[in-house]
């Protein structure tokens, strides 16, 4: 197991995060086999909310929670909500994002938003008019989770045409947990495929891309790359506490439910650390940046080459 998720595993089991797994899961059930009673416009938040959360108990698991057993997390997270990522690919990127001395770096941090100064330089109207977009918040919101499934499943491919089998497992395991999900939502609830992707599997990415879209920054001092987004109970729920990402980085073994009472013991020393980049919440990042680029889409530090694999 990689260092950042063997940092502070748990000696126990943690009955918190099994009670959100149990919530969960409770609540994606209901909401599928009541879906054809439900109104559309409950369907759309409730079904993004859950997915959404099922991809924060997946990075539970990434570091190591909620049990002292890497099996039995995996097994926790196996059914795949959103359909999109594999969880081992997913620990495996994640794992070298916490690399915080190359945070940012679109060569080297997998989960970097930047485009590289060479790559931008390539880049027609169109493709900037897009990175413009996608650094609106309405931008990553809508489009963005498109290019993100799209990029993954390219550069898979690509890897299997060359006869890079390492990610194979990792799929064939993805596959199960998806028809796993596929058979109950669409056989079962008799939810329409296109239905489920577009109030279930989108939404919940959607929402995912609202809690990294300005989780980093590209400054020359690391500890400053990382932000604070103080949230309602709601979306910190959603994001369990991910959205004090600072923190996170700082402490990456820390279960989710002990982030908020450490992070009121380290508010001032964080704030130092990270130069003040805090947010009050994500109705004050919308009324930022809804429409309005958070910052320019080219890496400023001079990053070589971007990394196709992006994920939040």
């Amino acid at each position: 197991m990689s260092e950042v998720a063997a940092k502070d595993p748990p000696e126990r089991v943690e009955w918190p995060t099994l009670a959100v797994a149990a919530l969960i899961y409770g609540g994606f059930g209901l909401a599928t086999w009541y879906y054809h009673a439900l109104p559309w416009w409950l369907v759309l938040p409730l079904g993004g909310y859950l997915v959404a959360w099922h991809g924060s108990l997946q990075h539970e698991a990434v570091h190591g929670h909620p049990t002292p057993w890497a099996r039995v997390n995996e097994a926790l997270v196996f059914p795949s909500l959103w359909l999109w990522l594999p969880f081992r690919l997913y620990r495996e990127s994640h794992l070298a994002h916490h690399r915080d001395e190359v945070l940012t770096d679109p060569a080297r941090d997998p989960e970097s938003f930047y485009v590289a100064p060479e790559a931008w330089d390539r880049l027609g109207p169109l493709g900037r008019a897009y990175f413009w977009t996608a650094n609106t918040l309405a931008g990553r919101l809508s489009i963005e989770p498109a290019r993100c499934v799209w990029l993954l499943f390219a550069e898979q491919a690509r890897r299997l045409v060359r006869g890079d089998t390492a990610s194979l497992v990792p799929w064939l395991l993805h596959l199960a947990g998806s028809a796993l999900v596929l058979l109950w939502a669409l056989w079962v609830c008799g939810i329409p495929l296109v239905d489920y992707l577009a109030f279930f599997a989108y939404p919940g990415i959607s929402l995912t891309l609202l809690r990294s879209f300005l989780e980093h920054q590209a400054r020359p001092q690391v500890g400053e790359r990382s932000a604070l987004v103080e949230a309602g109970w709601p979306l910190a729920l959603m994001f369990l506490n991910n959205n004090l990402h600072a923190l996170h980085h700082a402490e990456p073994g820390l279960a989710w439910y002990k982030l908020p009472a450490r992070y009121r013991g380290r508010r001032e020393a964080l704030l130092a650390q990270n130069g003040g980049y805090r947010y009050g919440g994500y109705l004050e990042i919308a009324a930022r940046h809804l429409l309005r680029p958070k910052e320019h889409p080219r890496h400023p530090l001079g990053a070589a080459g971007a990394r196709s694999l992006q994920v939040p």
